[in-house]
């Protein structure tokens, strides 16, 4: 019956799974990667306008007389 044949070979199987897995997790840090550099570009970025906006509201008032 079916427990005179032993167990089947299924390492192919094995190996596609932890192939697929690390696959999956490779293009999840990849992902974050590139959303912390994105981030870090719109941080400097805020910070550059943030700057303009001080210099330009500083120039915009009237010196008190």
């Amino acid at each position: 019956m079916f427990l005179d044949q032993g167990p089947i070979e299924s390492t192919g199987y094995m190996i596609a799974g932890y192939a697929v897995i690390f696959g999956v997790m490779l293009i999840y840090l990849i992902s974050l990667f590139v959303r912390t550099m994105n981030l870090k570009r719109d941080i400097e970025v805020l910070e550059d306008i943030e700057s303009t906006d001080q210099r330009s509201s500083t120039s915009d008032q009237k010196p008190a007389s």
